[in-house]
């Protein structure tokens, strides 16, 4: 049985009296593949950013019994919470490997980080294996291919052992070669963690999620598998709104 889980409940954003997140609840379990959709404006990314500690929310949190609202960013992420933007975020003058390292002995100090290692640990030699980046580990990470620089960063979450990795539109601007080994690295790194995808890739979504939840308004509308939530007459008013967006995601 799983043990290891994330529970939202009430989750609330409130901007100068705009609720852009308004009482959330997600159950995410260890193993769920979970993507969260909805149109432009739904409070999605916001519903991460509150998770991660980076806007104030009411409501809870709750990590494996853990209560994260309330939380300091660094303290969330040491707790296991990770997560990626929309713009990588990785070290682009250092090598790949380097970019680990740093990630690896997160809060030790920068002549510790930097210093060259005889070997290199094994967390980050498997890690560099589940990335598909391992020989390009000595090249200078702003080398590297736009969907690369999105698994080197998700790759620095694993060695810091997040079990918990919210991604913040992970395929966008991705080639479709790229967008389907992303996919994969998502079931392969799922596994034995909660992945959350906030995605706006409607193909992606229905090839790769093994749960979906629609927001509308800050509000869920809908929860269930791929086919249960493209059923679903809300999301299809809501969500899609016209007969020609509802082929799209149908």
């Amino acid at each position: 049985m799983n043990t290891e889980y994330l529970e939202v409940r009430g989750l609330t954003v409130d901007f100068d009296g705009f609720k852009a997140v308004d009482g959330v609840d997600l159950t995410l379990f260890q193993g769920d593949l979970r993507f969260l959709i909805g149109p432009n404006g739904a409070g999605k990314t916001t519903v991460i950013d509150a998770i991660t500690g980076l806007v104030p929310a009411t409501g809870s949190v709750n990590k494996s019994g853990v209560e994260l609202l309330g939380k300091k960013v660094h303290q969330i992420a040491r707790l296991g919470v990770g997560r990626t933007f929309q713009t990588a975020t990785v070290f682009e003058q250092l090598s790949v490997l380097q970019n680990l390292d740093i990630a690896a002995g997160a809060g030790g100090s920068v002549w510790t980080l930097l210093r060259r290692r005889r070997e290199v640990l094994p967390v980050i030699e498997e890690t560099l294996e589940t990335i598909g980046l391992t020989e390009f580990a000595d090249k200078p990470a702003g080398v590297l291919a736009h969907g690369q620089k999105q698994w080197l960063e998700i790759g620095m979450l694993l060695v810091q052992n997040a079990d918990v990795l919210l991604l913040d539109e992970p395929v966008a601007g991705m080639s479709a070669e790229e967008r389907e080994e992303t996919g994969k690295l998502l079931r392969r790194i799922g596994a034995q963690r909660t992945v959350v995808v906030v995605e706006h890739d409607m193909d992606f979504m229905r090839a790769f999620a093994t749960s979906v939840t629609v927001l509308a308004r800050g509000k869920v509308i809908a929860e269930g598998t791929v086919a249960e939530v493209q059923a679903n007459p809300k999301v299809q008013e809501v969500y899609l709104g016209t007969a020609a967006a509802v082929e799209g995601i149908a």
